[in-house]
């Protein structure tokens, strides 16, 4: 029964990306601001949880200024959705400069051009899935770490789609073995560092609270000498202040070689600090196009 329940719920999502597909961009954006309205404020999801972590992160803001951010959290991650229908269609290796600007990122590339394993760090911050895709369509192969969905039909969908460039994914659940064999390769691993590791994690501080984040990134990092980058893929704002749908900045904010550690930076607690820092500065820049949703702070 459950097969059944997945399958038509796959084929639910699979007509919703054909509608999404049909439509002009303007008017899916559209769609996306109206969904947005929707889980705001006529039927709110998560609600009490939105609220408590702006509240964490932005002790300062009312409770008008939380509702309007969580509304354009919404209409972010609704967009998301509309990109991720259209970026095949929209995307291509000779117009990817059409949809996406690189930010800083020529260290990024000189060390893609080296003989060394490298790790990309992000979160749940801009359009991530766009982030994967575009180093694909600028021939860059990556892996990514990535929960399997309960819903193998969607699963396999949401795969196809993120590989369908060139980023390959490994699994959260007993997937070390194939990071420690793409790092002993010289080859390129990607993380979303931002949910909470649970007792085992180390306790950093994030928006001035500790959060206990992962540190095998920074293991992996002195293990295999891979210089950590932190990156993110924002949405392009227009002079209104409105999001510009299927228009990225890729931003490469820092790098940290662990052959060349600075003084103030020299173990894992320090290094974890490190990226998780860089990722905060960027989202209170944009705190719009970050998922509100986890229990970070737990």
């Amino acid at each position: 029964m459950k097969l059944v329940i997945d399958y038509l719920v796959y084929l639910l999502v699979r007509v919703l990306f054909c509608v999404v597909q049909s439509l002009s961009l303007k008017t899916a954006h559209t769609l996306a601001w109206c969904l947005a309205w929707l889980f705001t404020d006529l039927i709110p999801i998560r609600h009490s949880l939105l609220h408590a972590n702006l509240q964490t992160a932005f002790p300062e803001k009312t409770h008008q200024e939380r509702r309007q951010l969580i509304l354009l959290m919404w209409e972010h991650l609704f967009l998301m959705g509309v990109e991720i229908a259209l970026a095949n269609r929209k995307i291509r290796d000779l117009n990817w400069k059409d949809h996406i600007q690189l930010i800083g990122a020529l260290p990024l590339l000189s060390l893609l051009h080296q003989d060394r394993p490298l790790i990309l760090v992000t979160g749940h911050f801009g359009n991530f899935e766009i982030g994967g895709f575009s180093l694909g369509t600028l021939t860059y192969p990556s892996h990514s770490v990535a929960r399997s969905l309960d819903n193998p039909f969607l699963d396999q969908f949401i795969k196809n789609f993120r590989e369908s460039t060139g980023q390959f994914l490994v699994s959260k659940n007993g997937g070390t073995p194939d990071i420690l064999r793409v790092l002993e390769n010289n080859g390129l691993m990607a993380f979303l560092v931002d949910q909470s590791a649970g007792s085992k994690g180390c306790m950093v501080d994030f928006f001035g609270k500790p959060a206990s984040t992962f540190k095998a990134i920074a293991l992996l990092s002195l293990q295999f000498k891979a210089p950590i980058v932190v990156c993110y893929s924002l949405r392009k704002i227009d002079e209104n202040g409105k999001f510009e749908p299927m228009k990225f900045e890729m931003y490469v904010v820092g790098i940290l070689d662990p052959l060349h550690l600075p003084p103030d930076i020299q173990n894992v607690k320090e290094i974890t600090q490190w990226f998780t820092l860089k990722l905060e500065e960027g989202i209170r820049c944009h705190p719009e196009q970050y998922w509100w949703l986890h229990r970070r702070w737990k």
